[in-house]
């Protein structure tokens, strides 16, 4: 539980966190662990009591997080449930936010946070930060998340010192709706990355190879890199749980990288792609499924 002499002395923020799924539980116990006073919500009340019980004070409404807080994060599964949590009935937007801070750690369309952020001030005056996150759970959980934000320069230096509680980086990448951008830049590697190596791993499994051994027999070479390290054995060894991401997720992304793609008259070829391979794998594996389970698309039936 939080050393309560560390809590908040005067001056420093009070904080919220809207959203307690695979990124929101741990990314808000770091922040606990590190002292700061946070409220939370979520919309299954089963995930707040773990919070609660290490100090976190409970919200009952969306609204009353924003009453209680000067700056909210909040990570949510899409554009849809961002809108319900902002503009929805007792959501952020019905309490008044002037001087207060929205960050969203949410993966939407780059259209949808510029939108969301115009909609809010108007609404009751609060500033928008777009920041989405690069890592996984496990990431969140050991505080080494790379986050990418759009906004207004000053806001997210104000962020800073609570955003590198829960993460290894902050990179400003311009106005709002940069963050999201450069956030589908990130997955359509990541994107791509889950596909060749799910490719190159049944490669070695059927050429009768330890996979086991890629990792270690790459490390250092052209080919290694952080998903090759810890995608690969996941992979091989059938490690989902938890999820590193829903496969859902994934798609979702790849499918706003070709809408934006469409609109820039961008060529991504190989993220269209992986699009349709995780299309594949969602119909095959059911979109709660980790996105490493692409993997088993190409497996030996019988």
């Amino acid at each position: 539980m939080a050393d309560a002499s560390k809590i908040n002395p005067p001056g420093v923020e009070r904080l919220g966190y809207l959203g307690l799924g695979l990124m929101g539980t741990p990314m808000t116990r770091r922040l606990l662990d590190a002292g700061h006073q946070v409220a939370v919500w979520n919309r299954s009340e089963g995930k707040v009591a773990p919070l609660v019980a290490v100090g976190a004070k409970h919200a009952a409404k969306p609204r009353d997080l924003l009453a209680d807080s000067d700056i909210v994060f909040m990570c949510v599964t899409d554009a849809a449930a961002v809108e319900d949590v902002i503009f929805g009935s007792e959501g952020l937007a019905a309490a008044p936010g002037a001087g207060k801070l929205v960050v969203d750690f949410s993966s939407i369309h780059p259209d949808a946070a510029r939108d969301l952020a115009t909609r809010l001030k108007a609404a009751n005056g609060a500033g928008w930060i777009d920041a989405p996150v690069s890592g996984g759970t496990k990431g969140a959980e050991e505080g080494t998340l790379a986050i990418m934000a759009g906004g207004d320069a000053a806001d997210i230096e104000r962020v800073r010192p609570y955003v590198l509680a829960m993460a290894r980086r902050l990179t400003h990448m311009g106005p709002t709706g940069a963050g999201q951008t450069t956030k589908l830049c990130n997955q359509v590697i990541v994107g791509c990355a889950m596909a060749v190596l799910a490719e190159a791993t049944r490669l070695a499994v059927n050429a009768g190879i330890d996979a086991n051994r890629l990792p270690e027999a790459l490390a250092g070479g052209f080919a290694d890199s952080i998903p090759l390290q810890l995608f690969v054995p996941r992979m091989v060894q059938g490690i989902h749980s938890p999820p590193l991401g829903h496969i859902a997720t994934m798609l979702k992304d790849l499918d706003t990288v070709a809408d934006v793609a469409q609109t820039t008259s961008t060529p991504v070829p190989m993220a269209s792609l992986a699009g349709q391979l995780f299309r594949l794998a969602k119909a095959a594996r059911g979109p709660d499924a980790d996105a490493l389970e692409i993997y088993k698309l190409s497996a030996t039936q019988g």
